[in-house]
This record gives structure tokens, sequence and C-alpha cells, in this order.
């Protein structure tokens, strides 16, 4: 019986916060054309609160769920949606992202990369090592990004191969300019990319394993300063490209934060959405996916103010080790 009690408890707990937070990021009440409605707790909704008790209940470390994502990766993004041409940039303050594919691969976009940068991070700070198998089977490697075989044109399976080799075929150039100081490195992700799965047949092993050699100056990148997540925010957030963009930028952002700062509307729209003809519009997606976010990142502290979002001092997602 107490058991259950805690567990109702901490539901009640994970409801109001969640209620808590929704009203906090809503525009001053001059400001709303008529009464706001409290939030509807959907499916989706419900699911998210379940997986952010798992995260409360259990840190990321005991659980077997540190992972860690590239710094690069997280000050500006990747595309949300499938981009025209071979050439992509988003920009973050001083700093500058750019991303080129062979124009008869396409650059990558959505979700599925962003699970791959989070992978491929982790297995690189783990091992230690810039050669990495991707699995004995695509099943098996799908099962460790969170993804469930699905075939036909548009089925997982398709997309994962897909965006695999969009991503690790691309070439990224990261600029850094504040006044008479400029920064430029550039490396292509990978060196090499073998991929033998068997589309049709994905619980099957290949005669050789897939694996991916990450280039020296990406996996440089990679193991200096990494930024820890929790890999299970990671698959909760998995269906939105950009919650999942703004979970590690908050995940990094708390870490180092030392007094509320204001990021302006126009500023997010630069590093998180800039297919976006207006700015308000973004602001609109912004808070929509936000709102995911802080389900499953419960101790973060965001405010919509009319200049931008306020973000403030909070524990970081994934506490520091204590020496």
């Amino acid at each position: 019986m107490a058991a259950s009690m805690g567990v109702v408890q901490a539901t009640g707990q994970a409801l109001a916060a969640y209620q808590h937070t929704y009203a906090m990021m809503q525009p001053p009440r001059s400001q709303q054309s008529n009464m706001a409605k409290p939030p509807v707790i959907t499916k989706s909704v419900d699911n998210l609160i379940n997986q952010a008790l798992a995260i409360e209940a259990e840190s990321a470390q005991d659980a077997g769920a540190l992972g860690f994502m590239a710094r690069a990766m997280v000050q500006a993004t990747l595309p949300h949606r499938k981009v025209e041409g071979n050439e992509f940039e988003r920009r973050n303050g001083a700093f500058t992202l750019n991303m080129v594919a062979p124009s008869k691969i396409g650059l990558p976009y959505g979700s599925i990369p962003r699970l791959l940068l989070a992978w491929v991070t982790t297995e690189a700070v783990k091992t230690k090592n810039r050669e990495l198998e991707l699995g004995d089977s695509m099943s098996a490697f799908m099962a460790e990004l969170g993804l469930s075989p699905t075939g036909g044109a548009n089925g997982s399976i398709t997309r994962l191969k897909n965006q695999t080799r969009r991503l690790f075929s691309s070439t990224v150039s990261a600029t850094y300019e504040d006044g008479e100081q400029v920064a430029d490195i550039g490396y292509r992700l990978a060196d090499r990319s073998l991929l033998w799965w068997h589309a049709k047949e994905p619980e099957q092993a290949g005669l050789w394993k897939s694996s991916v050699t990450l280039s020296m100056p990406f996996f440089t990148e990679i193991i200096d300063r990494p930024v820890p997540i929790d890999m299970r925010a990671i698959r909760a957030l998995k269906q939105s490209p950009m919650a999942l963009d703004i979970y590690t930028w908050l995940t990094y952002r708390v870490s180092y934060l030392k007094k509320p700062a204001v990021i302006p509307w126009a500023s997010l729209a630069l590093q998180f959405g800039s297919n976006y003809a207006q700015v308000r519009q973004f602001k609109a997606a912004f808070m929509g996916e936000l709102k995911k976010v802080v389900t499953v990142y419960a101790g973060v502290r965001v405010e919509a103010t009319e200049m931008g979002l306020m973000v403030k001092p909070a524990p970081p997602h994934i506490a520091r080790k204590v020496d």
C-alpha cells in the first residue's frame, strides 16, 4: 500500500510540475486575448510524464543512461526538415555552423541524425575509439537508438539508412567571430562508413559488421568536453527534432549559468528555426516543444517574456561529479 501511495504521489507531483511550468510559460494576462486554458493531458503528454517519473526516480548514471553530445552540435543544430540544396547554416551569437553534403546524397535532417549523433558521441566518449561498430544487425542498432523497425518507403528502416548516409557524408565548418577575433575549423564527420545492413531482413546479421570511423578532428571535438545528457530524455523526445535541440541546449546552458539570462526570440529563431517566415511563428512552435522538454527536465527554470526566453540557474540535468 505504501508503495502504491508513493507512485500516486509522484504522479501527482509530476502532473503538478507540468501544469506549473505550463503556466509559467504563458504570456502575461494582459497579453492574452482570454483566460489561458489549462493544459490538456493527452496520451503523448501522459507518456512523457511517465518517462519523466522514471528519470526523476533514478539518476542517468545509476540507470545506465548517461550519454553525451558534441558541443558544436548543441550550440547550433541540423535542419529540422528536408532542405533544398546541399548547404545549410545555423547561427548562435558569434558561433556559426555550416554543413555541406554531396549533392547526390543530400543533407541530414529530422530526429534520426540527432539520435545518431547522441549515440556516436556517447560511444566515442566511453570507448575512446573513433572506429565504432553499429551493432550485429540493423534491428539491434535501431533498438540502441530507441527505434522500432518499420518497412516501406517512409518506414524507419528506409529513413535510418538514408539519414545515416547523409550524416556521415557531411562536412562541417564551425566559425567563431567576435569583433577582431576569428576562429575557423572544418572537418568531415566520418572518414569511412560501412553499412552492411539487410533492409528487407533487419534481424539478420551481416557477414561483415557495419561500422563508422569518425574523422580525427570530429573525434577530438567529441571527446574534448562533451555535453552530458540523459539518453532516456533523448528517447522520450525522439519524435521532435526541435525538442531534442532544446533539451541538449538547455542542458548545456544551465551547466554554466550563474545568473538569469534572457535570450531574444530573434536570436533563438536563428539558432533553432531559421526556416520560419516570422519570429512570432517560430516562438509559437518553440513554446510548444519547450513544454515537452520541461516535462522530462523538470528541474529546469525557464520563463517566457516579451523580449525572449528567460533561463534561470538550476541544477544541471546530469549531476556533476563530486571529487
